[in-house]
Formats: structure tokens, sequence, C-alpha cells
């Protein structure tokens, strides 16, 4: 089991199937439909220049990619480790920037999210990522918007065809020949005097708009 770990964490054999993986996600793109809902919600942004934190669930990954229409590549937070890194390679093919976000004496650095929003371009979470609990929201993406002054746009993501993987978030994974939805959600702002009982809340609010945007991709499946 060690052995395989380490062989899986090899960065040729990263590249290897990154690569391998981007050929299968183009594939899913090139045979499945499409539908975009709500689109203008991001459009306003985009065509403004204004930056937004995108928040979209962990297990919804593999084709947030297609979701996004802007000219400027969006930035997704990624853990340090391999798997981080495994997301980056397959990224670089699909507008996806990783994030590296490293832990120094067990505080998390969140300096290069700051300077990227500062900049007027795009940040993408998965707030109840990198490693669970499951569709639950951290309180680090609402203190990430509160301090930045930047709004959160949910977003939700099916599609008809499909398998979960049998993972911590229950990975989805397109199949080719698919009908698929993107449901965006109105913009979540942040006051910046917010306590901690406001944080709560809107760790809710997100929670329930992700699941809205999601359910209703469902039903357009």
């Amino acid at each position: 089991m060690k052995i395989k770990k380490k062989f899986l964490k090899n960065i040729f054999i990263q590249e290897f199937f990154g690569f391998i993986l981007s050929i299968y996600i183009t594939f899913v793109r090139l045979t499945s439909s499409i539908n975009f809902t709500n689109q203008s919600i991001p459009d306003k942004f985009w065509n403004s220049n204004k930056p937004f934190i995108l928040a979209f669930w962990h297990s919804q990954l593999l084709m947030i990619s297609f979701s996004w229409k802007s000219k400027k590549r969006i930035n997704i937070l990624a853990s340090s480790h391999s798997d981080g890194r495994f997301g980056a390679i397959v990224g670089k093919y699909f507008k996806l920037n990783n994030i590296p976000i490293s832990k120094k004496n067990n505080n998390l650095s969140l300096r290069p999210i700051f300077k990227i929003l500062k900049n007027k371009d795009y940040v993408g979470i998965t707030p109840d990522g990198p490693r669970g609990p499951k569709e639950i929201v951290s309180e680090g993406i609402i203190k990430i918007a509160k301090s930045s002054n930047i709004p959160i746009i949910p977003v939700g993501f099916w599609s008809s065809k499909n398998i979960k993987l049998n993972s911590w978030d229950s990975f989805l994974i397109t199949l080719p020949f698919s009908k698929c939805a993107f449901v965006w959600n109105n913009p979540i702002k942040i006051p910046s005097t917010s306590g901690k009982k406001q944080i709560e809340y809107y760790k809710k609010l997100l929670e329930k708009k992700i699941n809205e945007s999601v359910l209703i991709a469902k039903k357009q499946c």
C-alpha cells in the first residue's frame, strides 16, 4: 500500500495521468450538452472586471472549468500536498490556476488569496475541502470574503450520466454523452462587522444556496 501511494505521488506519474484525465474531460465536454442558468450573475462581474469568490462543492471539481466564461483564469484554492499538485496538473489544461496553500507553525497563510483578489482576479474555493466534512461549509471562505470585502457567488453542477467515487466527498465523475447543468446563485456579501454568530449564519446560508443550485441542476438533467 505504501509503495502504491509513493508511486502515485511521483511527479512524472502524476503528469502522465493528468494528461490522460484532461483528454477524458475534453471528450466528455465535446460529447455532452451544458445548460447554464442565471448566467447573468457572473456576467455582470466579468463584464465590469469586478472580482468574486466562486463557491462549489469539492465533489464537483471535475467539470467546474466549463462554468467559466471569463478570459481571465480562475485561481482554485488547493492544498500543498500531492492531491493539490495533481489538481494543478489537470487544471492547467482548463484555465485553472491552483493556489498552493501551506501551513507554517500550524497557521494557514492566506496572503496569496488576498493578493489575487486585490488585483481584481478571481478565486474558486470548495468550502468543504480539502478533507471535509462533505458539503459542510467551513468558516474559512466566510472570513476571506469578510476581510476582502469581496462577494461569494455559489454555483451548483449536475450531469445526467455519472458515477460517484467511494471517497470522502463522493467525487462526481461525469460520463460522456451527458446532459449537464450549471446553476448560478445570487452573490453573498459578508459585512466586515460580522461576529461569530453572523459567520455561522452565512456558513449555513452558503450551504443552502449551493445545495439549491445543485438541486435545480439535477432537475434540469
